[in-house]
């Protein structure tokens, strides 16, 4: 599919179906739908099964265009592009309108003058290669979480934002749940007494390599796929599916793409654990490792435990203290004691930014240039929490963690894991 560049100024003198879509008046629009000159325009990188509720939600708050889509698999491609159209023709009412142009490198996105902002929606081993091309191109962005596959990635991206002047938000979209609001604002007002520990319940460590190859589907780039990796490994559905698949892809499961539950539900749970905990700029001090399979312990150094506990039910956050405790999961959140859920606050209270709307929240920090909720620290952070805890499940043993210099203390071995060999093309 070709698209025509377009910079904001040639929005307005764009010919034929382009230019019809530019002068509907806001009224025909709709109420509270932005006149174009008004739009915040998106590529989008990557294209599987994540990408379409992403495009929905940024779509559904008619603050922005989407007009370039990437993706190394040719198919995801192009029916991430034909339903971004399908939405421009049922919202617009005039039939059809073509949205987006397809591209397979990214980096032919990032080009474009006309994008002001990317959504990376890509697998976790490319993420930083991406987020960090993308600010040195001068978009602002918008990554899924888990923010970096390791700590050393996700300070590149730190660094290449603020290098930069880039707004980034990380994908962990809890922090924009009045359930999770409310628990952190219960828990870092005092609500609940001195925080001693924090249960989280989510999935363990990735494993070792484990499937066969099997025969590459037309359409795909495997190696465009393998990207940063200088591990090769063969093709394989579970982590490409096919477009029809039933599952997830399970990328996420092996050490070379991702870090298994510990990144995955991780990202959100020990989210809101730092979050609550007030250490969106720190960490722990020491993580203390048991017997495998009986969780691992981080301890901060004021003394409060994280205690990771996996277990049967819904992935979840317990924070306990002195006088009361509290519960959170999706959609759930329990207080003892329990009239504490009902407790009313303001806007800022308690030092708790309150967003309602992670993706609409991205885009007023566009046009701020201020922090969003969920900042490329805070994501940093998060997915460092993950990280140093596949560390240490991995060398099956404690470790002394200095939050500061983001580094263990007389351990050399695990220092060598908080980054990992990259192709000299995708260097960060």
């Amino acid at each position: 599919m070709n698209a025509k560049r377009l910079n904001r100024r040639d929005f307005l003198k764009a010919g034929a179906v382009v230019s019809s879509f530019m002068i509907v008046p806001r009224h025909v629009l709709g109420r509270g739908y932005q006149a174009p000159s008004d739009m915040i325009t998106l590529g989008f990188i990557g294209c599987g099964r994540q990408s379409g509720g992403l495009r929905n939600r940024f779509l559904d708050t008619q603050e922005t265009r989407i007009i370039a889509a990437s993706d190394v698999y040719a198919i995801k491609q192009e029916t991430f592009v034909a339903a971004t159209d399908k939405w421009y023709s049922e919202k617009l009412g005039q039939g059809s309108y073509s949205a987006a142009v397809g591209l397979k490198d990214f980096r032919e996105l990032l080009s474009r003058k006309d994008i002001d902002a990317v959504v990376i929606a890509a697998p976790d081993h490319w993420h930083a290669a991406m987020a960090v091309r993308a600010a040195e191109a001068g978009k602002d962005i918008y990554c899924e979480k888990p923010l970096s596959l390791t700590v050393k990635e996700g300070r590149a991206m730190v660094n290449a934002a603020r290098n930069h002047n880039r707004v980034f938000q990380t994908g962990s979209m809890q922090r924009s749940a009045p359930e999770f609001t409310k628990a952190v604002q219960l828990v870092r007002s005092g609500a609940i007494g001195t925080v001693k520990k924090v249960y989280v319940n989510v999935g363990g460590p990735p494993k070792v390599w484990d499937l066969q190859s099997e025969t590459k589907p037309d359409g795909l780039d495997w190696d465009l796929w393998m990207g940063p990796n200088t591990m090769e490994r063969p093709y394989n559905n579970e982590l490409a599916p096919a477009m029809d698949a039933k599952f997830w892809p399970k990328w996420r499961d092996y050490v070379e793409f991702g870090g298994g539950g510990m990144t995955d539900w991780g990202a959100h749970m020990f989210d809101i654990a730092q979050w609550g905990l007030n250490m969106d700029a720190g960490g722990p001090s020491e993580l203390i490792y048991s017997e495998p399979g009986k969780g691992l312990i981080y301890k901060y150094a004021n003394g409060v435990e994280v205690i990771h506990r996996p277990m049967e039910g819904k992935q979840h956050c317990h924070f306990v203290g002195t006088d009361g405790e509290v519960f959170v999961a999706r959609g759930e959140l329990k207080t003892t004691p329990e009239p504490l859920k009902d407790k009313v606050f303001n806007e800022g209270d308690a030092g708790v930014y309150v967003s309602t709307n992670h993706y609409k929240d991205f885009l007023n920090a566009i046009r701020t240039r201020k922090p969003p909720i969920c900042d490329v620290e805070t994501g940093h952070r998060t997915a460092s929490v993950c990280n140093i805890g596949n560390i240490a499940y991995g060398l099956g043993r404690s470790l002394k963690w200095d939050p500061v210099k983001e580094d263990f203390e007389g351990d050399k071995k695990a220092s060598q894991l908080l980054g990992r060999p990259m192709r000299k093309e995708w260097k960060v």
